[in-house]
């Protein structure tokens, strides 16, 4: 069978698109474009949501917004940020709940990583912690609006092998 489908982005609705932006930053992301043309948005200034979209997306006809893409990289998968009326927002998911919980970036150094966006303010649920026999690394950071990020740094010298035939 071929493969149907490939990455292409993740989004993440935010309340404070420029807050949000600073905050990918500090993690490493970039700007890819400063808006999102399929949705009629654009990151510099609010704009009314064409119709079509509004309808696509289910929200609200006349909804403003502002919008940009980021990218951690040049591959993909890219970021989508969009910042929409709050009105009736909801609190991000934890790991205890269903559907997407949280995002996840690989480390090199997730102890250097940790203590350096620590100093620039970044709240985390916890220092990074070794898993089920020191597979990996973890750290859970929390963007401006909650939203889970994790840090992972993978030992893959230590993880099982498939069996062989």
């Amino acid at each position: 069978m071929s493969q149907r489908f490939r990455w292409g982005h993740i989004n993440v609705n935010v309340s404070d698109l420029d807050l949000a932006i600073a905050f990918h930053k500090r993690l490493g992301f970039d700007i890819f474009l400063p808006g999102i043309p399929y949705l009629g948005l654009e990151a510099d200034e609010s704009a009314v949501v064409p119709a079509t979209t509004a309808q696509v997306l289910h929200i609200a006809p006349n909804t403003r917004g502002r919008a940009c893409i980021m990218q951690l990289g040049k591959g993909l998968p890219k970021l989508d940020l969009a910042e929409f009326p709050v009105s009736g927002a909801h609190d991000p998911l934890q790991n205890q709940d269903l559907g997407i919980v949280r995002l996840c970036l690989v480390s090199e150094d997730v102890q250097a990583d940790y203590r350096d966006l620590v100093a620039q303010g970044v709240e985390f649920l916890g220092p990074p912690t070794a898993c089920t026999k020191r597979m990996a690394d973890v750290a859970i950071c929390r963007d401006p609006d909650g939203t889970l990020i994790d840090l992972i740094q993978v030992h893959l010298d230590r993880w099982p092998r498939a069996p062989k035939d």
